[in-house]
């Protein structure tokens, strides 16, 4: 019987560490954001304060998955931004008063992103120029429909926003039945499988007989259902709607997926890194309004100052993921 090389068990186990840690990264991360909320601010970390801070984070996480779609498959997209402000703008404009042209719409929008994908196939196109040049489509629509910010949300939208569950706020429930939904879908099941395969070794998957036109438009098409989810839950949030209200999307859900644990190759993504990763990018923008300093009680950062927290935190998450990688290799 051959005994293991003298050491192996010490590499394992050191390897076994790094990839913990490398899978508790987003959690910790959100975690170093909640302790300095708490220390600047302890009342913030209540039923209340959690609500108020996080009612922006389910919007985001929603679009932060619907970019996780697309990278899965080592694409990228570059105009989910301005399309969740185009279904804000096309939800608080005719969902109260004409439902069926609101979903038809929403569902036009959901095809088209499906035909996006099936363009970028078969022609072989670079998302980056196909999903930027779609990003002016979707604001010029969304001007079309509301040139000025306007409109309103549809009673059961601002019911279920404003819903109060016992003991938990609701955009923490509502982040884990996102996550988890996701998590079993993408993670656990067989199809779920193929589809993170399409990313991770595309040929494969090919020679396997799946086919891989109907992998990224399946993919696009859950970008855009999920983009679709995002402008409807932010309408809920602002009970209004702006053409330009999302723009700032595209960047936070890139962070998103990378802050919790995606990589722009291989297939590699964590539908639960990526809601804990949007989560710690809105409690990290808003954590600058606590900060205070004892000598100094009337200084205040200004607003302009919160996507600079947002960017230090992913670079601080990304050295540090790099500093895991470069161990373990």
């Amino acid at each position: 019987m051959s005994m293991p090389a003298k050491g192996t068990g010490t590499l394992q186990g050191a390897g076994g560490t790094r990839r913990m840690l490398r899978r508790l990264l987003p959690a910790l991360s959100l975690a170093v954001v909640l302790v300095a909320i708490y220390v600047f601010n302890p009342r913030a970390i209540s039923y209340f304060g959690l609500n108020l801070m996080l009612n922006l984070a389910i919007p985001i996480a929603l679009a932060t998955i619907a970019q996780m779609f697309v990278i899965t498959i080592n694409e990228l997209d570059l105009s989910i931004g301005p399309y969740v402000g185009f279904v804000a703008c096309v939800t608080a404009t005719w969902m109260p008063g004409d439902p069926l042209i609101a979903a038809a719409a929403i569902l036009a929008g959901i095809a088209v992103y499906a035909g996006v994908g099936a363009l970028i196939h078969l022609r072989n196109l670079p998302s980056i120029v196909v999903t930027l040049g779609m990003s002016f489509v979707w604001l010029g629509v969304a001007l079309i429909i509301r040139p000025t910010p306007g409109g309103t949300a549809p009673a059961w939208l601002r019911a279920l926003v404003g819903f109060h569950p016992p003991l938990v706020p609701f955009p923490i429930l509502a982040a884990v039945v996102i996550a988890l939904a996701v998590h079993v879908g993408l993670m656990t099941t067989s199809y779920g499988a193929v589809l993170r395969g399409a990313g991770g070794n595309a040929a494969a998957i090919g020679r396997a007989g799946w086919s891989l036109l109907r992998i990224k438009v399946t993919m696009f098409a859950l970008a855009g259902l999920f983009g679709a989810f995002a402008g409807m839950m932010l309408v809920g949030v602002s009970t209004s709607a702006d053409a330009n209200m999302a723009t700032g999307y595209t960047l936070l859900a890139i962070a998103g997926v990378i802050l919790g644990g995606g990589e722009f190759i291989g297939g590699r993504v964590s539908p639960i890194g990526a809601v804990l990763g949007a989560l710690t990018l809105q409690l990290a923008a808003v954590a600058l309004n606590f900060f205070r300093l004892p000598q100094w009680p009337s200084l205040r950062i200004p607003p302009e100052w919160q996507v600079g927290a947002q960017g230090i935190i992913l670079i601080l998450i990304l050295a540090l993921r790099a500093i895991i990688n470069r161990g373990r290799s």
